[in-house]
C-alpha cells in the first residue's frame, strides 16, 4: 500500500448514489447519480423509489468514477461504505454493493457514518481537521453540533435537533409557499429576493429555561408552524403572500439560531475553529451569516464548496482514506446497516 491510500467511497443513505474515489487527502472524482426528480412529483424522497434507483444507477456510477479517475479498481487499497444512518433500504444497497467489491477485490472495507463523512470531506478542500474541531451539519434529517477531536474515531454530541431538522423545515416551508421540491434551493433563492426582517418568526430553544436545558439542542417545528400560521392568515384574509419576504424571514431565523448556537459552542469549549456541513451549509445566507460571525469572534471558519455539502461519494472516501492512513481496523465483512446510528458511532 502506497503512503498515500486509494480509497473509493460509496453513499446510498437517501436519495443520491454516491461514489467517489480519494488518495490520501486529494480528491481525485466525486460522481453522483441523483434520483432526486423521480421524488419530486410525491413532494418527498419515496424510500422504495431511492433503493430501486440505487440498484440500477450501482454499477455504472463505479464504473465512470474509476473512468474520470483513471484508476482500476485492483488499485484500490480499500473500499468505504456509508453504513448508516440513512433510509434501510437505500443503506443496503450500497452496503451489499461495497461488501460484494471488497470481496472480489480482497481489499478491506470501512462501513463508516455518513454524518462524519460530512465532517471528513472538507479535508479534501482545506487539508488536515484542527483536533478538536467543532462541526455543526445540517441537513433534511439532522441539526447536530458536534466536538470533533478525531473524526475516525472520537465523534461527541453536544446538540441536535429535537424535532424538525433544519433541511426538514426548508422543505415543509417551501410546500406551504407553493415553491417546488427539494424545498433548500428554492426558499434560498426567493429569499434573495425579500426583506430578512419584514416578519419577526420565532427562534426556538434561544431564550429562558430552554436555553438552560437544550444549550446545544435544536428546534424547527414551531417555526414551521408559525410561517405556515401566518400565510394561511393572510390567504383567508384574501391577501396575496409576499412569497420573497416570507421566505427570507423564515430563511434569517434559521440560520439566526443555527450560528449563534454553534458560536457559543465554540467559546465555551475554547475551540477555534468551526466547520459546517450538510445539504442546509449549501444556504448562501447561513454561508454569509456564518463568515460575519466567524470573522467578529475570531474563529475560523471551513465550509465544503456546495457540491460537497449535499450528499456524496467523495465524504465516504475522504473519510475511509483517513481510516486507511490512521491504522484504524476494517470493518468485519459481515458488517450490518444501522438506519439509527449515532454520530458518536463513527465505524460499523
Amino acid at each position: 500500500m502506497s503512503e498515500e491510500p486509494l480509497v473509493l467511497g460509496i453513499e446510498t443513505s437517501c436519495d443520491e448514489t454516491g461514489v467517489g474515489i480519494v488518495r490520501g487527502q486529494t480528491l481525485l472524482v466525486d460522481t453522483v447519480a441523483s434520483s432526486v426528480e423521480e421524488h419530486a412529483r410525491f413532494g418527498g424522497v419515496v424510500p422504495e423509489v431511492a433503493s430501486r434507483a440505487h440498484l440500477e444507477a450501482m454499477v455504472p456510477t463505479i464504473e465512470r468514477a474509476c473512468r474520470e479517475a483513471g484508476v482500476q479498481l485492483r488499485d484500490l487499497d480499500a473500499v468505504a461504505v456509508t453504513s448508516g444512518p440513512g433510509l434501510a433500504g437505500a443503506l443496503l444497497v450500497g452496503v451489499a454493493s461495497a461488501k460484494a467489491l471488497a470481496l472480489a477485490l480482497g481489499k478491506p472495507i470501512y462501513g463508516v457514518n455518513h454524518l462524519a463523512s460530512h465532517v471528513a470531506v472538507d479535508i479534501v478542500e482545506h487539508g488536515p481537521l484542527p483536533e478538536p474541531t467543532m462541526a455543526m451539519l445540517v441537513s433534511g434529517g439532522h441539526s447536530s453540533l458536534l466536538l470533533v477531536p478525531d473524526v475516525t474515531h472520537d465523534v461527541r454530541s453536544l446538540g441536535a435537533t429535537m424535532d424538525d431538522a433544519a433541511g426538514e423545515a426548508f422543505d415543509k416551508v417551501a410546500r406551504v409557499l407553493g415553491l417546488p421540491f427539494p424545498g433548500g434551493p428554492h426558499v434560498d433563492r426567493a429569499a434573495r429576493e425579500g426583506n430578512r426582517i419584514a416578519i419577526d418568526f420565532p427562534r426556538g430553544l434561544t431564550t429562558g429555561r430552554d436555553v438552560e436545558r437544550h444549550r446545544f439542542d435544536f428546534s424547527f417545528s414551531g417555526l414551521k408552524t408559525a410561517v405556515a400560521r401566518w400565510v394561511e392568515t393572510r390567504q383567508r384574509a384574501g391577501e396575496a403572500v409576499p412569497v420573497a419576504d416570507v421566505a427570507a424571514s423564515f430563511q434569517e431565523a434559521v440560520v439566526d439560531v443555527l450560528t449563534r448556537k454553534a458560536l457559543l459552542a465554540c467559546k465555551e469549549h475554547d475551540v477555534d475553529h468551526l466547520l459546517i456541513g450538510g445539504g442546509v451549509a449549501a444556504n448562501s445566507r447561513l454561508r454569509a451569516l456564518a463568515g460575519e460571525r466567524c470573522a467578529k469572534a475570531g474563529v475560523t471558519l471551513r465550509l465544503p464548496r456546495p457540491g460537497l455539502c449535499t450528499d456524496n461519494g467523495a465524504m465516504v472516501a475522504a473519510l475511509g482514506a483517513q481510516m486507511v492512513a490512521k491504522g484504524r481496523e476494517p470493518s468485519d465483512l459481515g458488517l450490518p446497516t444501522d438506519s439509527s446510528m449515532p454520530v458518536t458511532l463513527v465505524q460499523a
